[in-house]
């Protein structure tokens, strides 16, 4: 929602900032509204809610990447084993959509793709927000499961982890983003205990009108109340991502033992540069990983095998 009048300031009163921003936040929950009563394009909504009831389950928003799918699935698997991983396909490309399933299909994980975004391109931010939106209205609430959490696409786990550990002893848990004297958890890494958050009125959009990124709007429901300085949080540090090249201009994330790519670059040229590089830290993961997949695959022919009447 627009700020409360009484943070405007008179040049803000001038350039009639107060009605522009309830006009556009006006605008932004009708297409929110209209959005979230879509149908998904593919995948059995009703069997996969059913799937999660009681159940720990993070949801990766896919978008037109598959190669951070399929690193991350395989990862995923490896490191963060417990929890059901689902992908959430926002992909408005059909060829990247159908390498996207092709890839869940192989890794036999559940599908979805979402309902044509309106907010495609520079929009990419408010459209992650109200993919969310739509997964929280009609998976995450009719599933019931017992946590819930939201991953980027290009989040890669490093080594063992348990994201919904701090759930125990806390109502959510991820990495924070301040923004002034609000703050919120980063979309693409937060984690929440579904009892404590059933029956609120979440939004995981933008208020950019408070300086909040996607998930900032939950400011007003959730963060507000609670005292940050009695959770648990995810620490989120920034991290040059290519020798000689200043953190300014082409940067990572290390979000705990997860390592994010991070897409915004004041260099774009530097883009493939930055993903060969992820490759290249994640090569020895990635190996270790198919190695350990093809010893499981042995052991169980080897078992089925042996089980073969003689």
């Amino acid at each position: 929602m627009p700020r409360p009048l009484s943070e405007y300031q008179v040049r803000d009163w001038l350039r009639l900032r107060p009605i522009l921003h309830r006009l556009k936040q006006a605008r932004y929950d009708r297409v929110t509204r209209h959005y979230v009563e879509l149908a998904a394009r593919t995948g059995d909504l009703p069997a996969l809610a059913l799937a999660l009831s009681n159940r720990r389950v993070m949801v990766t928003v896919a978008y037109q990447d598959p190669t951070a799918i399929d690193w991350q699935s395989r990862l995923v698997r490896r490191f963060v084993p417990a929890p059901i991983y689902m992908i959430a396909d926002n992909s408005h490309d059909d060829a990247a959509a159908r390498a996207i399933a092709a890839i869940a299909a192989r890794d036999d994980r559940p599908y979805l793709r979402l309902p044509e975004n309106p907010w495609a391109g520079p929009g990419a931010s408010r459209s992650h927000g109200l993919a969310l939106n739509w997964l929280w209205q009609n998976l995450i609430r009719p599933g019931a499961p017992e946590a819930f959490g939201f991953l980027d696409h290009d989040l890669f786990p490093t080594a063992a982890d348990d994201p919904f550990a701090p759930l125990a002893r806390q109502d959510f848990f991820g990495a924070v983003r301040p923004a002034g004297n609000r703050w919120f958890l980063w979309a693409g890494f937060c984690f929440f205990r579904f009892a404590a958050v059933r029956d609120l009125a979440l939004d995981f959009g933008q208020d950019w009108f408070v300086g909040l990124d996607t998930g900032g709007a939950n400011w007003w429901t959730l963060y507000r109340d609670a005292d940050r300085t009695r959770l648990e949080l995810q620490e989120f540090l920034a991290a040059a991502a290519l020798p000689g090249v200043p953190l300014e201009e082409c940067a990572l994330h290390w979000c705990g033992v997860w390592l994010h790519e991070y897409g915004t670059e004041r260099r774009v040229d530097l883009a493939a540069l930055k993903r060969a590089r992820i490759a290249e830290i994640l090569k020895p993961l990635l190996e270790a990983t198919a190695r350990a997949a093809q010893r499981a695959t042995g052991s169980t022919k080897s078992d089925a095998a042996r089980s073969i009447p003689r």
